[in-house]
């Protein structure tokens, strides 16, 4: 499950989440658009219909959807940071918020994961602790509150999908 707390005066927003899979496999689920396309959203809330992403510094990115109520969303930003599978960092200018332009960086950490074997405790494989620090709110708490509940939907979203491979339609 994933933690949110807000931090450096209102202006940040930091939320993490443990996924048991490797931070290659988390980072293409968060940088390949044809696989955010599947996860990002909810039924009943909103989905992304459509995500583009040149992912480089410098390159630009953008995903568009549909709320629940029938508009049409979507948000966007360039590629400041890119050091795979450890690092994305990316500005994010949403039309449904009026806003200044924020940063998102996630940082993406292995971590072994043990369990039981036979003889004892035992290495069973790889997970990646996702940190999002999404900061530039200039101290709107509302706006840092709204993002970290948004955030820990998405990376609950992200971890059904890279876990169990469940998209929009399955979960």
């Amino acid at each position: 499950m994933a933690t949110a707390q807000i931090i450096q005066g209102n202006d940040t927003v930091e939320v993490e989440i443990f996924i048991a899979a490797p931070p290659t496999r988390v980072f293409q689920a968060i940088s390949d658009p044809s696989q955010t396309a599947q996860w990002w959203g909810q039924k009943g809330l909103y989905r992304v219909t459509k995500a583009e992403a040149e992912v480089r510094v410098g390159g630009e990115w953008r995903s568009s959807g549909i709320g629940d109520d029938g508009k049409e969303f979507s948000v966007g930003g360039k590629y400041l940071e890119v050091n795979p599978p450890r690092l994305l960092v990316h500005t994010w200018n949403p039309s449904y918020k009026q806003l200044p332009e924020t940063v998102v960086r996630w940082e993406l950490e292995p971590e072994e994961v043990h369990g039981l074997h036979s003889r004892g405790p035992a290495k069973v494989g790889t997970g990646t602790q996702v940190r999002i620090r999404h900061s530039g709110f200039a101290g709107n708490i509302e706006a840092c509150k709204g993002h970290g509940d948004g955030w820990m939907r998405v990376l609950g979203w992200m971890q059904k999908f890279v876990e169990e491979g469940k998209t929009i339609e399955t979960r």
